[in-house]
């Protein structure tokens, strides 16, 4: 099971200084963050992207090449790419191009984004955002999958003879997850293509994410692309963890009160009962999170938000030790207590869809030159579009 972390980079005073850094150094210490977690050993660092204050992440692939060049292990992926907003043309190069650049270390996550003001930026209307979804990320993938193509949509200038370069690696595109809080048809669009589903759930109730999750899982197999619990889920969490339970309350709580996503709201008691934000010890945030497997069942992967709100550099990266040598390796072995052999424990790396890539065209090959193919083939392809969404 892979474990990581994700960064929303928002630019936040920090209520116990009052200090806040500047565009510049928050975009500097989010790439030491990043490098420290490779060098820790995690799995996975996750940027969102965002075009407005107070976040920095405009360009997650910027981002993402240069530490593709400064780490050695960890997957580099997004936490938000914005599909609604951004032209899938571009999408389909700027992440072909990343996926060279890392040798095939990094994926991705399809989101509409949670910033109404964006659409118009961009030259969008956000009431069309789940269509925008489906009908770019549809085209994404033509553009990925085949050499040449021509196009026409409702949203933008139609393709003719169109190539998209670079070519993904190995012929084979990277590995793209659907991310949604609360939108059931991405769920369905992640299932209709058979990606990975993430639920990041760090505002709601866990009986949310066990509905959201169940659905994705339902469509999964509907679609023919395995077993509901073969299907591949993550979820987002959020915590804070000292050897002492208090020392992280006290510590923890004048961020949480000013945070500007939460603040002046619920208490931190209240809010952390009803989300899996987990304020205290290193074993209550590994009691808190082996758990959510008997809520959306084995999983493969789980990102943590720890470098929010205002919280200084030294802590977070305090936080990124305490969570690789404490918590992951206790959370990695209760994941994979009684997952069945084969259930992924992890998402399918780049090297792996590469050799089944390999071996489906050497299948087909062999149907051909036995003059087999097209005679039982059956699609579910025309049950779902997104035209009717």
């Amino acid at each position: 099971m892979q474990f990581g972390i994700f960064t929303v980079s928002d630019v936040t005073t920090d209520p116990t200084t009052g200090t806040t850094p500047d565009d510049t150094q928050r975009v500097r210490d989010i790439l030491t963050i990043a490098q420290h977690a490779d060098q820790a050993g995690l799995d996975v660092f996750a940027t969102g992207e965002h075009h407005n204050p107070p976040f920095v992440a405009s360009s997650p692939t910027t981002l993402l090449a240069y530490l593709a060049a400064k780490t050695k292990d960890i997957t580099l992926s997004t936490s938000t790419t914005l599909i609604t907003t951004n032209d899938p043309v571009r999408i389909a190069e700027e992440y072909a191009m990343l996926q060279v650049i890392s040798d095939g270390r990094m994926d991705l996550m399809m989101g509409r984004g949670n910033t109404g003001p964006v659409y118009p930026w961009f030259g969008q209307d956000i009431r069309q955002g789940v269509n925008l979804a489906i009908e770019n990320y549809a085209l994404v993938r033509q553009l990925w999958e085949n050499d040449v193509v021509n196009w026409q949509g409702k949203f933008r200038t139609p393709l003719q003879g169109f190539t998209s370069t670079p070519r993904p690696l190995d012929g084979v595109p990277p590995f793209v997850w659907h991310g949604s809080i609360r939108t059931p048809e991405i769920a369905e669009q992640a299932a209709y293509y058979g990606d990975g589903f993430f639920h990041n759930n760090i505002f709601w109730p866990i009986q949310h994410t066990e509905q959201m999750v169940g659905l994705y899982r339902q469509r999964f197999e509907h679609y023919g692309h395995g077993r509901a619990d073969q299907a591949i889920v993550g979820l987002g969490g959020q915590f804070f963890a000292r050897k002492n339970s208090q020392d992280a309350v006290n510590e923890f709580r004048p961020y949480f009160d000013n945070a500007p996503v939460y603040g002046h709201g619920p208490s931190m008691e209240d809010f952390a009962a009803q989300t899996p934000l987990t304020v205290g010890s290193p074993q209550q945030v590994i009691d808190r999170y082996a758990a959510m497997k008997d809520h959306v069942g084995h999983y493969q992967r789980q990102l943590f938000l720890i470098d929010h709100a205002g919280l200084p550099l030294k802590t977070v990266l305090e936080q990124i030790d305490i969570l690789a040598d404490e918590i992951v390796p206790e959370l990695r072995k209760l994941g994979d207590e009684g997952r069945p052999s084969d259930v992924p424990s992890n998402p399918p790396s780049h090297t792996e869809r590469a050799a089944a890539a390999l071996a489906a065209a050497a299948l087909a090959a062999a149907a051909l030159a036995a003059g087999t193919v097209g005679s039982d083939h059956v699609a579910a392809e025309d049950e779902w579009t997104g035209a009717s969404v």
